[in-house]
């Protein structure tokens, strides 16, 4: 059943990308429908700390996450699997505030300019200058132009025929809520082995842990109690933390097969954004702040060119993927070598030592991972 044949801009996922793209166009008079698969609110698998670097943007889509309880954090604490730590302040700072609350939000904001419906889109077919998007149910949409923000590993990606979809990724990644006595203004990162933790408090005064292991770490073990005992305690912090945290939830969201590969920022003329473009390393913690900043850059593009009559469809395809490039692939590239080098015992070693001497050595990764405040 064809809904819809007038949509200037149809965004597949409804996640940070995705929303704040709807929030800011549709804001601005453009035409766009939403489809997410999952109704709000929902839990995500994801580390729940945002840099400041996206709150000027944020705010002038007038939403301020500090206003509806966001955790404000200025601390950052790193410890090796030995549990030695090294304690700095965070350059810009961030946010804590769950997705749970943060994506409902977004929702409750952007559904009062935006369509949105709730679905599973299938098929993405581009032809005379339209798109026709089918959806799992016989739905069909169609739109000028369509933009992926549907998360980091999807069937899509498969139909669109992208290189990393094919390749097995050895990583995987568990998050639940926990109820224990954490520093408000900290976000911390333990090591341990085959992967790490993050730690930060959330609006309701929950802990949000997250980790991400190697699947070789993983597999001995077979489940997520007895490896989170084995291994992930061997850090006396993560130790510390199981032994007297009480969870929150019934039982850990867990998701696999994290593909750290390069993807195309735009793909059949379909502009990516958010992980769909490309994913960061953890333990940088600047995911949901490049996914925000992707959907400012697109928007902000879009309406420019519209404001000048007859959009241009390969400039603005060029354009969006060579500013995407220029912001994020060097971070992209730079969280991947950190996270190499911390998951080798002796590069860590070396590297732990060096931050230790040199605390501003730990401040200059941690700008070379961010960006700077969006105006």
């Amino acid at each position: 059943m064809t809904r819809n044949s007038n949509y200037d801009v149809l965004i597949v996922g409804g996640g940070l990308a995705g929303l704040c793209a709807a929030l800011h166009l549709s804001r601005a008079g453009v035409k766009v429908l939403v489809i997410e698969r999952h109704s709000y609110p929902h839990h995500k698998v994801c580390g729940e700390y945002i840099s400041n670097e996206v709150l000027p943007y944020l705010k002038s889509l007038d939403f301020d996450p500090l206003s509806h309880g966001a955790i404000s954090i200025d601390n950052f604490l790193i410890s090796n699997e030995s549990g030695d730590e090294i304690s700095t302040s965070l350059p810009l700072g961030g946010f804590g505030m769950s997705r749970y609350t943060l994506d409902h939000l977004l929702y409750s904001e952007a559904s009062k300019y935006a369509e949105v419906v709730f679905n599973t889109v299938e098929v993405i077919q581009f032809n005379a200058e339209e798109f026709t998007v089918q959806c799992v149910n016989g739905d069909a949409y169609h739109a000028s132009y369509v933009v992926g923000a549907y998360g980091k590993r999807s069937g899509l990606d498969k139909t669109l025929q992208r290189n990393f979809i094919s390749k097995r990724s050895p990583w995987l990644a568990v998050k639940a809520h926990y109820q224990y006595p954490f520093p408000e203004n900290t976000v911390a990162l333990h090591n341990f082995k085959g992967g790490y933790c993050g730690l930060s408090k959330t609006e309701t005064g929950a802990v949000n842990a997250c980790y991400l292991a190697s699947y070789s770490s993983f597999k001995p073990y077979g489940d997520l109690s007895r490896f989170q005992k084995e291994v992930l305690s061997e850090n006396p912090h993560l130790n510390e933390f199981f032994n007297i945290a009480k969870p929150l939830f019934e039982k850990p969201l867990t998701i696999s097969q994290i593909s750290f590969q390069k993807k195309e920022a735009v793909k059949d003329q379909i502009f990516m954004m958010g992980d769909s473009a490309g994913l960061i390393h953890p333990l940088c913690g600047n995911g949901m702040a490049m996914a925000i900043h992707a959907a400012k850059i697109f928007s902000e593009m879009y309406l420019d060119a519209r404001k000048k009559g007859d959009i241009n469809r390969l400039e603005l395809e060029t354009e969006y993927a060579t500013t995407w490039n220029a912001y994020f692939r060097s971070r992209l590239r730079i969280g991947g070598v950190i996270q190499k080098l911390m998951l080798q015992p002796v590069t860590a070693r070396l590297g732990f030592k060096a931050g230790q001497m040199f605390p501003g050595l730990v401040r200059n990764l941690i700008k070379h991972t961010h960006g700077s405040p969006l105006q």
